[in-house]
């Protein structure tokens, strides 16, 4: 199993459902998300090792009017949590640990994960003008 492929935890699953997952959780994805058009609602879980690919393609995607929801380590240090925020997205820091749930070939059973999560929350100013005006 490729050491990055982790199962989001079921409540995060739950939460969206109904949003498009350009990222599955396969060792041979049939469809390269990076490559291809997400859809009007987004949720990525990318691969920790390497999230910058995904990152700017969230940020490509959000500017075309796209509400796209990110799951990633809690790294202010980096370069793509840098381009998220000049990109002006909106962060959730994930209160305790996210945990590996016995997929991951290393740790079996309900092992929390060595570090913090988020969420990053990218969506276009007419969605957020839109969001504004419901409050």
């Amino acid at each position: 199993m490729n050491t990055d492929s982790y199962r989001s935890d079921e409540w995060i699953l739950n939460m969206f459902s109904d949003y498009f997952d350009p990222c599955p959780l396969s060792d041979n994805p049939k469809e390269d998300g990076l490559n291809i058009e997400w859809k009007e609602k987004t949720f990525v879980n990318p691969p920790y090792s390497n999230p910058l690919p995904w990152v700017k393609k969230a940020i490509e995607e959000s500017k075309k009017g796209k509400l796209i929801v990110m799951l990633l380590k809690m790294d202010t240090s980096t370069k793509w949590f840098k381009e998220l925020q000049e990109a002006g997205a909106e962060f959730l820091w994930i209160n305790g640990r996210l945990h590996y749930n016995g997929l991951h070939h290393t740790y079996k059973g309900n092992v929390p994960f060595p570090f913090p999560s988020m969420f990053a929350i990218l969506s276009s100013k007419e969605e957020k003008m839109r969001e504004k005006k419901h409050e």
